[in-house]
């Protein structure tokens, strides 16, 4: 069992199989936020790539422009914490 702040977290190393989806968000939950990006790549790997739905081509676009137009903000400028 984890602690996490006043949160626990009962991770069991079963088969991945027998895995539930409340399982994995409890141990995104604990890795060091340091770690997400890595995770993110992994997990992603799992998605299929189908071809993008309109809002998601309409937030392309949308974040194409702020990124022309100088509305967005550099990563190291975000407060992360």
């Amino acid at each position: 069992m984890f602690s996490l702040g006043e949160q626990h977290i009962k991770i069991e190393r079963s088969l991945a199989v027998n895995a539930t989806r409340q399982q994995l968000r409890d141990i995104i939950d604990i890795v060091d936020s340091k770690e997400l990006g890595v995770l993110y790549q992994l997990l992603i790997k799992f998605i299929p790539e189908d071809a993008p739905m309109p809002d998601e081509i309409k937030a392309i676009r949308l974040g194409r422009e702020e990124i022309r137009c100088g509305e967005t903000v550099e990563h190291d400028e975000i407060d992360w914490s």
